[in-house]
């Protein structure tokens, strides 16, 4: 379908922006988060917002842990979310109401991993804080107030691309459980060469060339290959936790996020795939100004409590 006419006009009222090589990371975190709050949900309302640390591959890591009103003692599912931002920028204050909205939607605890992004800290640190966290969550799951039998693992974009290689290694190695791998506008294989990358890689908020220089900044090209880079890559999806797979119409990302969902469906993965028309990458962080944001994270979340309900 057309472009929607109230993203054309999301589109064409931002402001100009530098290109992704001509700001310093610092810079590209500080405009990355100044635009998801001006546009995004406010006032989103929580029972609590705690931040704990744990002993992380790189040192401690930060864990930042959502938990919905009138939740009581009782332990709770919880889903563990990764950032979106290229690998190079998100954090905790660009998704703390994306973790809100979550949390309270779908009933459960959300524990946002503070991953270490490139370019100081390059692949593999991120694909390794992840994981342990996973790891440490599920361990440390009674401390933490959560069910351990009822553990999803998701994310946005870059960040979806991280729970989709978490899930994998965990299915690998048979630990730790997932019950649901959420994965939004996933990243699923660097320097692609979909056709939505090319038709959609310019003037929809997320252009190619900015996309590839963050990608060389989390790894060289010559690794993109590797299936803990590109997980469409692998040969061993059979095994994977249930998947919720998000995609939107007008997305660089769309293909090959569509790649991803067919061919874990054609190793016997359920694959439960929205794809939204109309609509622009991770157009959910908007939410103040694109009404379908809400509507489809409130989709995100019946899909949660659905992967929690089955485990």
């Amino acid at each position: 379908m057309p472009l929607d006419p109230l993203v054309r006009a999301f589109l064409d009222q931002l402001p100009p922006r530098p290109k992704a090589w001509e700001v310093t990371p610092e810079e590209a975190r500080s405009g990355f988060c100044a635009m998801v709050k001006a546009y995004g949900a406010k006032d989103v309302p929580i029972g609590r917002v705690e931040t704990v640390t744990m002993p992380g591959p790189g040192g401690a890591m930060a864990l930042r842990i959502y938990t919905p009103v009138a939740a009581g003692s009782e332990a709770l599912p919880a889903l563990i979310y990764c950032h979106g931002g290229a690998f190079r920028h998100g954090d905790f204050e660009a998704y703390e109401t994306t973790c809100r909205f979550l949390a309270a939607e779908a009933s459960c605890r959300v524990i946002a991993v503070d991953y270490r992004r490139a370019p100081e800290n390059p692949f593999p640190a991120a694909v390794e804080d992840v994981t342990a966290a996973v790891a440490w969550i599920e361990t440390n799951a009674a401390t933490l107030g959560i069910d351990p039998n009822r553990t999803a693992v998701g994310g946005d974009s870059a960040g979806a691309n991280l729970a989709a290689v978490a899930c994998q290694l965990a299915a690998a190695a048979g630990e730790p459980h997932i019950v649901l791998q959420m994965l939004l506008f996933p990243v699923t294989q660097l320097g692609a060469a979909f056709p939505s990358l090319t038709a959609y890689g310019e003037g929809y908020n997320l252009d190619k060339d900015g996309l590839e220089y963050c990608y060389g900044l989390y790894a060289p090209k010559e690794k993109w290959s590797d299936p803990r880079i590109s997980p469409l890559n692998t040969g061993k999806l059979a095994g994977l936790p249930p998947a919720f797979v998000m995609l939107a119409e007008y997305d660089p990302l769309h293909d090959e996020g569509l790649a991803y969902a067919e061919k874990m469906r054609a190793a016997g993965v359920a694959v439960l795939l929205v794809d939204w028309p109309g609509v622009i990458h991770d157009f959910i962080l908007y939410q103040a100004v694109l009404p379908q944001a809400r509507e489809a994270l409130v989709e995100a979340a019946r899909a949660l409590k659905s992967g929690f309900s089955l485990s």
